[in-house]
């Protein structure tokens, strides 16, 4: 039996630190075979990277092998001079990291860079060089590779530089590549069309690929085989439709439960009454087979043990539900427990059965959350449990847009940029809004211009029935108050010199007034409310992980007991333990303090169960529209389903039917005339839709014309019907199309 392309033994890595040396993976085993792709998950800080690093020699100055090989078609990597080292990097492995930019010399241009790939390391000349760049471009379904090759980075979207990254990196054909989160930045559709460009190649080339990611639905989209790290360790093994099947560790049994499931269920929306149509929240609270109520996510308590306290038995024992005295003792081995599968776990006979599983999975309960501050807003309780807004704040939205337009640039000149395109938008108390669609879309944009952080070309935006003032400063602090932001990334949201405490006790004293003493005790009420141990009061940024900077980012914005808070894309960067924490912890605090949420993703998963009512941009204009469970299902807009089948389902054994876009987004420069998809549209009619804008089409077959205002009173607006579309083809040949597949 042939020996594997790329195989890692009994590998240890420390860093070396003022504290003295770190370990950061321990005794790592795993092999990759040529044209196999094996997947690479656990939660951040298990050592994914480090070791994907280490095997290939690749580690930062700090880094060290302990112990342990690592061997490319027989030759050992640790063993060579470092001299000889970049001649293996490009030539025989390649690197694809999570930024592209951070592989990309910014001062030259694309082709100048795949050039010097095929000149270097495959000994072409120029003219051969770019012939050969400009195929490989080609094979990633690149449009138009002779105008790519003339720009420079800063001249293309995040997802043409990571197909430009990824060509990099392939364009010599190696023998392994090492993709580290490649996709995790990017949209749906763009992330669809990376993975399908790696598959194929995969396929053609006959590469061994190393795929790391905290997304579980690409690994089963893409991976052959998968392996789970925890805290530097090796937990499971085993082929990806057996390993999504049933996992045979604790651990990796709670990540995939961590995982919202596309079409598992959707949050009602409650009608004036106050009673719930469709999918009622007692019903998605009844436990499913593995013991889940389906109204909440599995999570992981606690986190991950520090490097210098490591567990003496079970690394994973602290955190896990079906622990025993002995498996405290020692750590357990690896062992082949099936025929190949391996896992490290003493009990995992128990995952078995439906009742093991079940008393496997860590549920997360929903604790009281502590008040927030006194609340004056009128609110009485659902039959739910929940809180159910006033009569006076159900026919008055808690927010309401009205045709709001951003551009930017002079108005006449060529570089005008309608960001924003008359969007129009209204979401009741205690409900959320999912706002979902490409990068560029301008879904960030129209939460800026809400937040007062853009001013707005045109339309009104009204909080409670009040209009607010366009630009931020010129909101009093009582506005300001009412309105919180949550941003994508948590470090931009603090003062790196300012301690959690003073962070949350600023707004308190500003917006609410309080003195130091009370605000103080409100600061640790806030931190207990968003489940941050108390002891982390008195530490910066800097000392929290990923997850509990965003937890303090959302106290923070409830300080103030908002009416609304703009969460933009505020999980995107977290692991999908962390994820479903912050998921259900946005639930819980909604239900808490009634507040609206409009929630910005490009994970119409995580959409889908936090939503109430779903809006889908395209080039700033909102092309759908309405309840989550009816703009989830056909009918739906061409886009949606263009969106709907470029989500990478967690399960290897589902059926998908790829409806694919082109990789660039029209510009925002030049939109096009007509229906503004028609350039990128799978059911594309020909001169209607290339000339005419779209009329909007109700769910009881009420059309609506393109030019009537959106934002005018009444029942009949798209903005506030059940389910709206923007498009020419009728609803029944959309569900007559989408049926059919």
């Amino acid at each position: 039996m042939a020996p594997p392309t790329f195989q890692v033994q009994d590998l240890s890595v420390v860093y070396e630190t003022d504290s003295g040396p770190v370990p950061a993976a321990r005794r790592i085993s795993l092999s990759v075979d040529r044209g196999e792709t094996l997947g690479l998950v656990g939660e951040s800080g298990s050592g994914k990277t480090t070791l994907a690093l280490a095997a290939i020699n690749y580690l930062p100055a700090n880094g060290r092998v302990k112990q342990g090989a690592s061997r490319l078609n027989g030759l050992d990597l640790l063993r060579l001079p470092k001299r000889e080292m970049p001649r293996m990097w490009g030539s025989r492995i390649g690197l694809v990291s999570q930024d592209p930019r951070s592989a990309m010399n910014p001062t030259l241009t694309i082709g100048r860079q795949l050039d010097e790939m095929g000149c270097r390391h495959l000994g072409l000349g120029r003219r051969e060089a770019r012939d050969l760049a400009l195929a490989m471009l080609g094979k990633m379904g690149m449009s138009d590779p002779p105008s790519v090759v003339g720009r420079y980075p800063h001249q293309l979207s995040g997802g043409m530089l990571q197909l430009c990254a990824i060509a990099m990196a392939l364009l010599t054909h190696p023998e392994v590549v090492i993709l580290d989160e490649p996709t995790t930045s990017l949209d749906v559709t763009t992330q669809a069309t990376v993975l399908d460009v790696l598959t194929e190649l995969k396929t053609e080339l006959q590469t061994a690929a190393l795929y790391i990611t905290h997304n579980l639905g690409v690994i089963a989209r893409v991976a052959d085989r998968v392996a789970v790290m925890y805290a530097g360790e090796m937990l499971e093994t085993a082929g990806v439709k057996a390993l999504f099947a049933r996992p045979l560790h604790p651990y990796t049994l709670n990540l995939l439960r961590c995982v919202p499931h596309l079409g598992a269920g959707a949050r009602a929306e409650r009608p004036k009454d106050g009673k719930a149509s469709g999918i009622t929240r007692a019903a998605a609270a009844e436990a499913d087979a593995s013991g889940i109520p389906s109204a909440r996510l599995a999570s992981i308590p606690g986190s991950l043990p520090p490097w210098d306290d490591l567990p003496r038995g079970c690394i994973f024992a602290p955190r896990c539900p079906l622990v025993m005295d002995f498996c405290r003792v020692s750590r357990p081995p690896l062992v082949e427990v099936e025929p190949l599968r391996w896992s490290t776990c003493l009990r995992w006979q128990v995952l078995l059965s439906d009742e093991g599983r079940a008393q496997a999975v860590s549920v997360e309960t929903r604790a009281g959350v502590p008040p927030l501050v006194e609340d004056t807003r009128s609110r009485g309780p659902l039959a739910d449990g929940g809180l159910q807004p006033s009569q006076e704040a159900v026919s008055v939205p808690v927010l309401e847009v009205k045709d709001a337009t951003k551009a930017f640039g002079p108005a006449r000149s060529r570089a005008h940029v309608k960001a924003v395109d008359g969007a129009s938008l209204s979401v009741p108390q205690a409900r959320t809004f999912g706002l979902v669609g490409e990068s560029g879309s301008g879904k960030t944009t129209l939460a800026r211009v809400i937040a007062g952080l853009e001013l707005p070309s045109s339309g009104r935006i009204f909080l409670a029935g009040e209009s607010l003032k366009p630009s931020v400063g010129a909101r009093g602090p009582h506005m300001l108050r009412r309105l919180q932001m949550v941003f994508q990334s948590p470090d931009g949201s603090f003062n790196p010199r300012m301690t959690v405490g003073r962070a949350l006790m600023r707004p308190l004293m500003i917006m609410n007034r309080l003195d130091r003493k009370n605000a103080r005790e409100r600061a640790l009420e806030l931190l207990e409310a968003v489940r941050v141990p108390a002891s982390h009061f008195d530490r910066y940024p800097s000392e929290l992980s990923g997850g509990e900077k965003q937890r303090v980012a959302i106290a923070r914005a409830f300080a103030g007991d908002p009416d609304v808070v703009l969460c933009d894309e505020p999980i995107s960067s977290l692991d999908v333990s962390v994820q479903s924490s912050v998921i259900n912890l946005l639930a819980d605090l909604q239900e808490e303090a009634g507040t609206a949420y409009l929630f910005i993703s490009h994970d119409l998963a995580v959409v889908e169960h936090l939503s109430h009512r779903v809006g889908v941009m395209y080039l700033g204009k909102l092309m759908e529209i309405g309840e989550v469970a009816k703009v989830l299902a056909p009918p739906y807009h061409p886009y949606t389903e263009a969106l709907l089948s470029a989500v990478p389902v967690p399960d290897p054994t589902a059926a998908s039917k790829p409806v694919r876009l082109h990789v660039s987004v029209s510009s925002s420069l030049g939109i096009p005339s007509g229906c503004r998809f028609h350039p990128r549209c799978p059911r594309y009619l020909g001169d209607i839709c290339r000339l005419q804008a779209p009329p909007w089409r109700l769910s009881d077959g009420r059309v609506i014309p393109a030019l009537a205002p959106t934002s005018a009173a009444g029942p009949d607006r798209p903005a506030e019907a059940a389910h709206s579309i923007s498009c020419h083809i009728p609803l029944e040949e959309l569900v007559r199309l989408q049926g059919a597949g």
